[in-house]
């Protein structure tokens, strides 16, 4: 691809009429040309330039995907840059004044641009292609990258040269890689400026500050400048001055990624979304009003179809018509989906709707300021929308009485409301702990009598019963396990609920869960005898009119006996598989159908139904055409209605299938309409549940009006991701994000990476070096040893000065390769199974975790068993099981290794196990005696091992095994980085996280603030990776053996 500047510019004469010059917002990664005059940055995903002292910008590329992070060569010719034309982000090159674009990398992982070698022949840039991101460096001139520092562990970022000392600055963190736009941290995984030089080995730290210190730039005379939040709290920009840092700014927002020029003499960066200039001669800092002409395409627009794309719908009770929300829209069509209307269209998200009694209006929720609040509106589309609620809390999953007199919600984190339908007015009936979302939707007993909900007790959901008149509220489940989703049957007589009756749902959820029942009252089974007697009573005159045949609502009292009500208990699911629900029971006569969701025939999730009949046995059937799921089911008439796949279906329970409604129906949205309601859903949603009502000390409602500012200027989605990020990092909080993607960012080429697990030469980059144990290449009849030189691959013979990823990287992922190969001046042909990129970090972590295990056994004499956890998901649970039922046995001691772990939820599972103490022995006659239980670690001496990146639910077991006594715990502190969280999805696909329950020790300390200390502290350095010592290691086997002693 060429880019010819002067064409760019006559081409800027033609721009479409709405094009407008503006000053620009969103101008991010500033750069600057090494004489200060020009500043190169990125906009709405192409490279711009301006002049400084007329900044009037002009764009420099107009590739496919996003261009990001420019950086001008110390010489002025070149701006090297990260671009994602091909799919994946590759580093390119462009002549500043014009010229082709030349690609310099290409994998599949992500490669990030950093800076350029003072002789302006290399560039750094950070990249994943081995597992853990660090940095790599290539020349200009093609040719196969070079590792910068080995180890698997060493996170090495934001790498710059310094021009004369021989010294790379760097970083080493998440706080300063994908966790920079998290304000104020403190702890021990903080970002230092620090530096290494290669030729020397010599390791320096130049800062030693708990906070945030990171995005070092250097200019030619050596002159030093980086970000600090330590004076406010703010990014800052600093130097060092007598060996000391120096403030150079105090600004009360932050800046971001500093560049200073070449020459010297100016560093810019980006603040408040806008590209600032500080003078160093003069001590300060101006913003450089940038000027451009902007398309505003978010306007403009953009078209849906309803089609699969339909979130919640009901049906009129008449039966003639349906109201459904398709991305936040409101529609009413006919029963047959073929006349369709869109009602009004604010700039909200619509998400519930329910028809009124009489069937001219709809009763919905949409977003106000974030929240949804309920509203009405006539069906037909004649009037506009009247708002029912205004409150500061979310008014959701809302359900009607048989008669649609009267509906009840949930409200906020401990609301219940009753709606009058009449009046359309609320009110409380209960207060309680029922959490802002992951709710079951509360229903009225079918005589209204009573309203059933679920409540938290302990993280486990109650079910609870709330007696309108009285006003009295009884728990009839209350048990230390959930029950869920509870379906009051329609004769009055049972709650049907779901639960996982042995095991408690958090955190890891339900496990083979069941659909139950519980009657009510003692009720006996029916007599044989009394439907024989039936046969002859004279058969009175039935009334076939339509009226009569509708479901006539239990007008009598409803009595409970709560006394031992759980024991009354009956399974309705299958005894296989896991079930949830129920969603629906229709009732005919004393026939009951009860539907849910379960995947006990093939293990793949349907909606099934089970028939009860007295005298029969409980059938249950598979409903064709749920392989996709199924949600809201609808009754009416006797009519049944579900949504699947994103479709409203008639549901035919006679032939157990689905039969769609075609709705064929196009509606636009604005995107930055849509983008504004996204912004304030999310700030609300975290508002609602965020686990510190003091939001971290911060002004949550003011930090929404000073982001909210910007929204006028968000042009894309990648503006908005920006924005929102921004936001939810002034909470200094873990577990906090937004993510979004849409079809107009869609990129038509896309390449893969096929690896082979041949680690080659840094230094000699088709020379093989090794074969990563268990990878593609390590295989039986494989034979590729060091010192081979790779010739040829499928066929095509490399040119050893490009890129060797260019051979292995292609359009489609490659199911078979041939390499060739020469050694000893012969050559040789190797077949072999490429795996994915992504296969070849966790082969990488395998071997350092074997060469833990290897020098354990060396240093305690096969004393001593290692077990090392990457993650607390449940596969590492399972390994970590099978580790101890094949080590301990034969070992005395155990070392368990919890460093770099990335958290999940399995903590409970672990510390039990660990928690095991011999109580007794057994034998067989003249056998050996043999201890119970089989496996007893806390028997025998344990060390466990944590360091500054043991986060999450590693930090929950390292503080479970302090508090258990269960050992020693050697290492760092760990991460800060512990708040169980969950998730929410917008209108339009995006998910942001929400981080709802803190994680506190026995005596309440917030672990997400204070961490988990170790008993002994021993730091690893990046310099004792790069040696491959192991400082902690080595202090656990020792501790562990003198337990031993």
């Amino acid at each position: 691809m060429r880019v010819l500047f002067p064409a760019l510019l006559a081409a800027s004469l033609y721009l479409p009429a709405k094009a407008q010059t503006t000053e620009a917002y969103f101008t991010t990664y500033p750069t600057l040309t090494p004489d200060g005059q020009t500043v190169i940055f990125s906009f709405e995903g192409d490279l711009w330039k301006a002049d400084i002292q007329n900044p009037h910008a002009t764009r420099l590329t107009a590739m496919q995907g996003n261009e990001t992070l420019p950086k001008v060569s110390p010489d002025g010719k070149w701006i090297a840059f990260t671009a994602y034309q091909f799919g994946n982000a590759d580093v390119f090159l462009i002549p500043i004044d014009g010229g082709e674009v030349r690609q310099l990398t290409m994998h599949e992982a992500s490669d990030q641009m950093e800076s350029w070698s003072w002789d302006s022949r290399s560039v750094y840039f950070t990249s994943g292609r081995a597992g853990n991101a660090t940095s790599y460096k290539v020349g200009i001139d093609g040719g196969t990258p070079v590792r910068i520092f080995p180890h698997y562990f060493n996170l090495i970022h934001n790498v710059v040269e310094h021009p004369s000392s021989g010294e790379l600055f760097f970083n080493d963190t998440w706080e300063s890689s994908n966790q920079a736009n998290r304000k104020r941290y403190k702890g021990d995984f903080n970002p230092d400026i620090q530096s290494y030089i290669p030729a020397t080995k010599a390791y320096k730290r130049y800062t030693d500050y708990r906070g945030k210190d990171l995005w070092t730039t250097i200019d030619r005379k050596g002159n030093i400048y980086f970000t600090s939040d330590e004076a406010n709290g703010e990014y800052n920009l600093y130097t060092f001055a007598n060996g000391a840092k120096k403030a150079l700014t105090s600004f009360p927002t932050s800046i971001k990624r500093p560049f200073a020029n070449a020459n010297g003499g100016k560093v810019v960066f980006e603040k408040d979304y806008q590209v600032w200039i500080y003078d160093v001669a003069a001590g300060k800092a101006e913003k450089l009003p940038v000027k451009l002409f902007r398309n505003p395409v978010l306007p403009k627009e953009q078209g849906f179809e309803v089609k699969d794309r339909i979130s919640h719908f009901d049906v009129s009770p008449d039966g003639k018509k349906l109201a459904f929300i398709s991305r936040g829209e409101l529609f009413v069509s006919d029963i047959e989906g073929k006349f369709v209307r869109q009602l009004s269209r604010p700039a909200e998200r619509a998400m519930q709707v329910q028809w009124l009694a009489d069937n001219r209006t709809l009763l919905f929720n949409q977003t106000l300021n974030g929240y949804l609040n309920w509203y009405t509106i006539p069906a037909d589309g004649s009037g506009t929308a009247k708002q029912l609620t205004g409150d500061k809390r979310n008014n959701r999953q809302l359900t009607m009485n048989k008669t649609r007199t009267q509906a009840v919600y949930l409200s906020g984190r401990d609301e219940v409301r009753v709606m009058d339908l009449k009046t359309l007015e609320s009110k409380t009936a209960v207060k309680d702990e029922i959490w802002a979302f992951q709710n079951a939707d509360p229903r009225f007993s079918p005589n209204d009598e009573y309203i059933v909900f679920t409540a938290y007790r302990n993280f486990e959901s109650d079910i609870l019963v709330h007696n309108l008149k009285k006003n009295t509220t009884t728990n009839l489940t209350n048990t230390g396990v959930t029950e869920t989703t509870p379906y009051w049957s329609p004769d009055g007589k049972y709650i049907y609920f779901t639960s996982s009756r042995t095991k408690p749902s958090y955190p890891f959820g339900m496990s083979n869960a069941k659909v139950y029942r519980i009657p009510l009252e003692k009720l006996d089974e029916p007599y044989r005898a009394d439907k024989f007697d039936e046969l002859f009573k004279k058969e009175e005159k039935k009334d076939t009119s339509k009226t009569a045949a509708k479901t006539q609502p239990v007008t009598g009292s409803i009595t409970i006996d709560a006394d031992r009500i759980m024991q009354r208990t009956e399974q309705i699911s299958p005894d296989f598989g896991g079930q949830y629900g129920p969603y629906h029971i229709s009732q005919k006569g004393d026939k009951s159908t009860v539907y849910f969701f379960s995947n006990h025939a093939d293990g793949k999730g349907a909606l099934w139904k089970t028939v009860i009949e007295p005298f029969e046995e409980n059938k249950t059937d598979k409903i064709a055409g749920t392989e996709r799921g199924a949600s809201t089911i609808c009754e009416v008439d006797g009519k049944l209605y579900a949504l699947s796949g994103g479709n409203i279906n008639k549901l035919n329970p006679d032939a157990n299938k689905l039969d769609a409604i075609n709705i064929n129906m196009s509606f636009y949205r604005n995107l930055g309409t849509e983008f504004r309601q996204i912004f304030y859903e999310t700030w609300a949603n975290v508002e609602e549940n965020f686990y510190n009502a003091d939001f971290h000390g911060t002004n949550w409602t003011k930090l929404r009006d000073d982001y909210s500012r910007y929204l006028p200027y968000i042009n894309n989605r990648g503006d908005l991701r920006i924005l929102l990020n921004d936001l939810l990092g002034e909470l200094n909080s873990s577990h906090l994000g937004f993510n979004s993607s849409g079809d107009e960012e869609k990129i038509t080429l896309s390449y893969r990476t096929m690896e082979t697990g041949i680690e080659f030469d840094n230094q000699q980059p088709y020379k093989v070096n090794r074969i990563v144990t268990n990878s593609s290449a390590d295989k039986h009849g494989i034979d590729i040893r060091p010192g081979d030189v790779l010739t040829k691959v499928n066929g095509t013979a490399v040119e050893t000065n490009l890129c060797r990823d260019q051979y292995f990287t292609r359009p489609s992922f490659e199911k078979e390769m041939v390499l060739s190969f020469e050694r000893g001046g012969k050559t040789f042909d190797v077949k072999l199974h490429p795996q994915p990129s992504y296969f070849i970090g966790n082969q990488l972590y395998d071997e350092w975790i074997a060469g833990n295990e290897k020098r354990v056994d060396q240093l305690s004499s096969n004393k001593v068993a290692y077990t090392c956890m990457k993650n607390m998901g449940t596969f590492e649970l399972e390994k970590f099981l099978i580790d101890m039922a094949a080590k301990l046995g034969s070992k005395d001691a155990l070392i368990l290794d919890l460093r770099y772990n990335t958290g999940g939820n399995v903590h409970d599972e672990v510390l039990k196990f660990l928690s095991q103490r011999p109580y007794l022995q057994w034998q067989y006659r003249e056998g050996k005696l043999s201890p119970q239980p089989n496996f007893a670690p806390a028997g025998k001496p344990i060390v466990l091992l944590i360091n500054e990146q043991s986060l999450s639910d590693a930090e929950m077991t390292a503080a479970g095994f302090k508090a258990l006594k269960l050992g020693k715990i050697i290492g760092t502190e760990s991460y800060r980085w512990i708040i169980f969280t969950s998730g929410k999805g917008l209108v339009d696909g995006s998910f942001y996280r929400l981080p709802s329950w803190g994680c506190y020790t026995l005596d309440g300390k917030n672990l997400e603030k204070e961490g988990v200390a170790p008993d002994i502290y021993v730091k690893t350095t990046f310099a004792d990776r790069l040696e491959n010592k192991d400082p902690q290691l080595e202090r656990a086997v020792q501790e562990v053996l003198k337990d031993l002693k």
